[in-house]
């Protein structure tokens, strides 16, 4: 299968309009798990997501506490080097080693930082990491230009290759382009979570920046199966068990709106699941989507999102939906014309 590609920002890196996402197989037994996940499984997932086309993993030191990271690095060790994907992972999130389950701490601290880049190659088994990116903005009291001054240190040093950050705002970002360049944002965007459209995608555009949105399924809510039993039959350990989108009446809404995507996935022979990732993909900004699979048929379930090119009129009628459902915040309608023009072949 061959995949849209575009520019990582002003890189230069060409990635697929889709990534895998390596947060779900970090399995569970931490606080933001998902539950119990087979390694095997995990690996022919990842197996299946290449074999389509996909070109890039985001996967992250925190996701399973650091399981995700090995599991990615054994696939990767499997690989001939030219086969293998860009693997972009992230720093800053600090676990209790004696209590998996109380929340990591958000730290940003220099040494810190460098620490955890050697102990990611070390799981990874690479050289170099393509993409590393910091996870949350740092609650230490930290500054900010320390951090991103060690990033560009890491960089110059070739353990990194591009610098971007994840959920930072503006201000942040503003900070850190007075430094060296910020190769990408992390955000998360999806029809239910729109708000980073006003501000910090637009940002980005100007600013020459990636933006790679995350949680574009809202983590498995606009997909074609879910319902409110699987939120009760979800592992205890499931953090979405707890979240507020998940839980009435905020679920009753974003099932409504998933529901009204059903016909418009009908007329183009795919799942919601494509739709909501390809709704997405035509922001002007917006570069390229992380998806999350636990099996290699959720990959076939959304991997022709990739491709899919929502007309103005779907766009027109999904905003219609976004409004009478109530679900989410921030705008609903991309301007078409600018993203036409972004795929490369």
């Amino acid at each position: 299968m061959k995949i849209n590609k575009r520019s990582l920002g002003s890189s230069g890196l060409q990635i697929t309009t889709v990534g895998f996402g390596a947060w779900a197989i970090g399995g569970g037994g931490w606080s933001f798990g998902w539950g119990p996940q087979d390694d095997k499984v995990s690996e022919e997932t990842i197996r299946r997501a290449l074999d389509l086309g996909i070109n890039w993993i985001d996967t992250a030191a925190v996701y399973g506490l650091g399981h995700s990271e090995r599991v990615v690095g054994k696939l990767l060790r499997s690989l001939p080097v030219s086969e293998r994907p860009f693997i972009f992972t992230k720093c800053g999130l600090i676990w209790d080693e004696q209590n998996p389950m109380q929340e990591p701490k958000r730290v940003l601290k220099p040494q810190s930082i460098r620490a955890e880049c050697e102990a990611s190659l070390r799981r990874l088994g690479i050289e170099r990491i393509d993409l590393y990116q910091f996870h949350w903005p740092d609650e230490t009291g930290t500054p900010i230009e320390d951090s991103w001054s060690e990033m560009l240190r890491l960089i110059e040093e070739g353990k990194v290759r591009l610098g971007g950050v994840s959920n930072f705002d503006i201000g942040l970002l503003d900070r850190c382009t007075v430094i060296r360049h910020v190769d990408s944002l992390q955000s998360p965007f999806s029809l239910i979570r729109r708000d980073v459209a006003a501000n910090e995608i637009p940002w980005c555009e100007t600013h020459e920046t990636g933006l790679i949105c995350y949680s574009p399924m809202q983590s498995g809510l606009l997909t074609d199966t879910f319902n409110a039993q699987r939120v009760a039959s979800m592992a205890k350990d499931d953090w979405r068990r707890q979240a507020q989108e998940f839980n009435p009446p905020n679920l009753e809404r974003n099932l409504t709106l998933r529901n009204a995507l059903q016909p418009i996935a009908r007329r183009h022979g795919m799942s919601v699941s494509s739709v909501a990732i390809a709704w997405t993909l035509s922001w002007p900004g917006v570069t390229a989507a992380i998806v999350g699979a636990r099996s290699p048929g959720q990959v076939d379930g959304w991997i022709d999102a990739a491709n899919l090119q929502l007309t103005p009129a779907d766009l027109t009628e999904i905003a219609r939906h976004i409004r009478r459902s109530g679900a989410g915040s921030g705008p609903s309608l991309p301007n078409r014309e600018i993203a036409r023009s972004r795929d490369v072949a």
